[in-house]
């Protein structure tokens, strides 16, 4: 029995808990499974958009190489690690998904990576950010891509620093994603010869009310206020803190800020907000080429930020070494595939040439 399109390609958590057959072992397709949210507070910053872009490298394999046969499901993890565990767990058993990409919350990451390392599949990590994917939970069969807890603060934190913002507080979420980044910026920001006066913890994700961490904020008499946030929580939050005038007496650090977040936010209240970006839809004739053929799959007016450029990107990089292996070969284990992902340098229209460390 083999999967039909129909049954695979999904965009809710409902239509992931229709059952999948179990694939034959002599079955060559490539099947990709993408997690991310769809319904919560990261659904602009990854949801549908990201499945787009993810479908446009599929599509564009597929007219090179209509030999091989590629896939996708997709689930919302609804920020739960459980949720995310069992559905993974699903896939590799009983659904003959070859692959993970998306991801979009470190604390599912997490878990994730731990479920594709014993089951020796591949996980493309290309939205959830935590550092710990390449530091203490490293291992062979995970590829972090686009963007970590190391590469935005220590381009914001260290920029900001030597423009004078010596002193600091932070906003955080309150949740695997917010301490790691509130962590991570804290050593730039000490190493840069920056201080951290404080900071507040608000429950991810139901808080809709930031006054009282502003006002501690402001009362703090810090240069440079920091939200270790994401999508609506944080977009709410800048919000709010222009609402208070709190713009006028300190610099606003936004740590990992996304085109649909400036989107969401309008541009006179993202004015001056300090960022990192690792990808822009009008940078260089690459990117707006990627833009222009993925954009007919997108609403009026949203243009893809990095991490769904970043789903994009890493599948254009894993389907050009199964076509290289072979996808029997890819198929049998994730640990070798990723072994040849590092071996092949990767170049795409988003980030254009680099490699895998």
């Amino acid at each position: 029995m083999t999967l039909s399109r129909r049954a695979l390609i999904a965009g809710s958590a409902a239509a992931t808990m229709l059952p999948l057959p179990r694939a034959r072992a002599a079955d060559d397709t490539i099947r990709i499974g993408m997690l991310t949210d769809m319904s919560g507070p990261y659904r602009d910053v990854t949801g549908p958009t990201g499945v787009a872009c993810a479908r446009q490298a599929i599509k564009e394999f597929a007219a090179s190489h209509p030999e091989i046969k590629v896939e996708m499901v997709v689930a919302d993890h609804q920020n739960k690690p459980d949720v995310a565990v069992g559905l993974v767990r699903e896939w590799y058993d009983r659904g003959g998904v070859d692959a993970i990409v998306g991801v979009d919350s470190s604390a599912v990451a997490l878990a994730c990576t731990a479920v594709t390392a014993e089951k020796d599949k591949v996980h493309l990590n290309t939205g959830a950010g935590t550092s710990a994917l390449t530091g203490k939970s490293c291992n062979a069969n995970t590829v972090h891509w686009t963007l970590d807890t190391w590469n935005l603060p220590h381009s914001t934190a260290t920029a900001i620093v030597k423009q004078g913002g010596k002193t600091w507080y932070f906003i955080t979420a309150d949740y695997t994603f917010g301490h790691i980044f509130q962590r991570d910026t804290t050593e730039f920001v000490h190493a840069a010869g920056g201080k951290v006066l404080g900071s507040a913890l608000f429950p991810f994700p139901d808080t809709t009310d930031y006054s009282a961490f502003l006002l501690q904020a402001q009362a703090s008499g810090a240069q440079v206020l920091a939200f270790a946030a994401s999508g609506a929580n944080f977009v709410n939050c800048v919000k709010q803190a222009r609402e208070f005038g709190i713009d006028r007496s300190m610099k606003l650090a936004a740590i990992a800020c996304f085109i649909t977040d400036v989107q969401a936010m309008g541009l006179p209240t993202a004015q001056g907000l300090i960022l990192t970006e690792n990808f822009y839809w009008d940078f260089n004739d690459r990117t707006r080429a990627f833009t222009k053929r993925v954009k007919p799959e997108l609403p009026s007016g949203v243009f893809p930020n990095m991490d769904q450029a970043g789903s994009y990107a890493a599948l254009v990089h894993y389907l050009k070494v199964v076509k290289e292996m072979g996808p029997a070969h890819a198929k049998e284990s994730g640990r070798a595939t990723v072994t040849a992902m590092k071996r092949m340098p990767t170049d795409d229209d988003c980030f254009g040439p680099g490699l895998i460390r």
